[in-house]
Order: C-alpha cells, then sequence, then structure tokens
C-alpha cells in the first residue's frame, strides 16, 4: 500500500521543478524529500526520478506516475471534503434499530418531522424484537426501552427519557368487577400480562416510594404489547403497560387508568451509539432530537 504523504511529496517535487524549491515550500529539508521519494521508488519497484547535480528530469515511468498521482490526490482531497461538509452539516443516511412498540407508538411521527428538518438525511429503521449487535451489524443508533440498566458499557449510552408503566383496564371490566383501590385487590382480577421467566409477579411503586408485589395468574400472556393492549381494550382484564402505549385508548376512553399514585414499571428510553468518537452530525442531530421531542409524546400519554 502506497504512503499518500510520499505521493504528496512526490508530486510537489515534480510541480517545483526538484527538490530544492519543493524543500522550500513544503518547508522540509532536501535530503528528507530525497529520502522519502526513493521510499515511493523502492515501494514501486521503479525508479521515477533522474537524479544529476545539474538538472531534475522524471523517467519515463515517473512520468507516467505523475499522471495517476495527481488523480490519487484529488481523489484523496474530494474524499476528506466530503467528510467535512458531512461534519459540518447533517447528512447521509442513519441506520436505526429500534423494537416494533417504540416505533409504532414513538418514532412515528418524530422520525419524519425530523426528514423535514434536514432534506439531507436519510433514515433507514429497522424495528424488531430481537435482540440487535448493533456494531456488528452496522447500525448508528439504538432506541430501547428498558427497565433496568443496560450492561453493554462499549455502547455510548443516552438517556431519552421516562416512560413509566400503568395499569389499565376496559370500561365495561371495570363496571362489571370490584373496584381496585389497592394492589393487593388485583389478586381478584383477571389479569393480562407479558410473558416473563418465573413465576409472574407485579411490583408496584407508589408516589412515596412504598413497595408492593403482587403475584398474578394471567388469563392471557403474550410478549406482544399491542396484543396485551388489544385483549384490555377488549375488556378481558387489567394490564400493565407503557403510557405510551396507551395514549389513543385514553383519549378515546377505550381504557381507563386504575391506581394512578402507583406505577407498574419505572422504565426508561435510552439511545444507544456504537462508537465515543467521530459521531456524524446527523447522529448527533437526531438524538438531540429525539431527547426533546420524545418525552413530550410519553409525558402526554402518562398523565
Amino acid at each position: 500500500m502506497l504512503d499518500l504523504k510520499d505521493v504528496y511529496f512526490f508530486v510537489q517535487v515534480v510541480d517545483h521543478g526538484g527538490f530544492t524549491s519543493a524543500g522550500q515550500i513544503l518547508r522540509l529539508p532536501k535530503s528528507t524529500l530525497s529520502h522519502r521519494i526513493q521510499e515511493l521508488e523502492t515501494s514501486l519497484g521503479v525508479r521515477l526520478i533522474n537524479r544529476t547535480s545539474r538538472q531534475f528530469s522524471m523517467t519515463e515511468v515517473g512520468a507516467e506516475f505523475y499522471q495517476h498521482a495527481q488523480a490519487l490526490l484529488q481523489g484523496a482531497q474530494v474524499a476528506e471534503e466530503a467528510m467535512k461538509q458531512r461534519r459540518a452539516e447533517p447528512s447521509g443516511v442513519i441506520r436505526i434499530t429500534t423494537t416494533t412498540e417504540i416505533a409504532q407508538f414513538v418514532l412515528r411521527n418524530v422520525l419524519p418531522s425530523f426528514l423535514q428538518m434536514y432534506p439531507k438525511v436519510s433514515v433507514l429503521e429497522i424495528a424488531t424484537d430481537r435482540l440487535v449487535d448493533i456494531v456488528g451489524e452496522g447500525f448508528d443508533l439504538a432506541i430501547r426501552g428498558h427497565t433496568s440498566r443496560l450492561q453493554d458499557s462499549n455502547l455510548v449510552q443516552r438517556l431519552i427519557c421516562s416512560a413509566p408503566w400503568y395499569l389499565f383496564a376496559g370500561p365495561r371490566y371495570l363496571e362489571d368487577h370490584p373496584p381496585v383501590e389497592q394492589p393487593e385487590h388485583l389478586n381478584a382480577h383477571s389479569i393480562i400480562a407479558m410473558v416473563r421467566k418465573g413465576s409472574p409477579q407485579w411490583q408496584l411503586q407508589g408516589k412515596d416510594g412504598q413497595l408492593s408485589t403482587v403475584s398474578v395468574e394471567p388469563r392471557f400472556q403474550s410478549n406482544n404489547m399491542v396484543s396485551l393492549k388489544e385483549a384490555a381494550v377488549s375488556n378481558l382484564g387489567i394490564v400493565a403497560l407503557p403510557g405510551y402505549i396507551c395514549c389513543e385508548e385514553l383519549q378515546s376512553g377505550a381504557l381507563r387508568q386504575i391506581l394512578p399514585d402507583w406505577i407498574a414499571a419505572d422504565a426508561r428510553i435510552s439511545a444507544l451509539i456504537p462508537y465515543r468518537t467521530g459521531l456524524l452530525p446527523a447522529v448527533r442531530s437526531l438524538v438531540d432530537y429525539l431527547a426533546i421531542e420524545i418525552p413530550k409524546i410519553t409525558t402526554f400519554c402518562s398523565g
């Protein structure tokens, strides 16, 4: 592999008609330039310059290589300018991975408005519930909901917002069953729950920090939040879900919140970035935008 600096020095020597003139322009000793050109010739296995005490000239091979060297340096300059432009103005493709629910209920409005602000940016969103290898699969950004601390210390993590879970039920279900005034009253009700390992439990947290653990026996379980929500809308029982999932149903009256002074999970939404340096302006701008806009959605839907 050629050393691009040696190629640059060779072009400068040719353009300025010799080592002495080029050295003055580059502020380098003549001996240094001569050594670097020798290194280039050794790397190529050919002589590029005829060295005499009276005149400077290129060999036939040197003249041919000079044309390629100019094109090579021009290409490097174009690449450098392109990268500087990307650093100065958000542009390019951002590859994002997130869960199906966050894509459907959070990002569906936020991403289009971001793209309207930055016409040179494109977004490729992959919504999946599997655990994605962000680095290995070439993603620039992951948006994840979580209740415990994310463990991968190799990723840059930025908290976007709080996204607590609440308890919901359909109005007809609540009318046909005993009221739920305390967490322990849940034992007498039909439960809709996420699939979890071990014995199903809900650990509720009150506004004063009080904790209440309730063992539940779900009538319906699923790993899909939309299915759980639809079961609650159908008045099958009481469900625990993030507030932002149930926003439209709360507004329409299809669901009601119960035990409003308790949360079912102290969840958060975070951004994960696979690298700590060289962050493109497009990715940085998107993360900053999400940190402003997503809390508006989750705060509204919580209440």
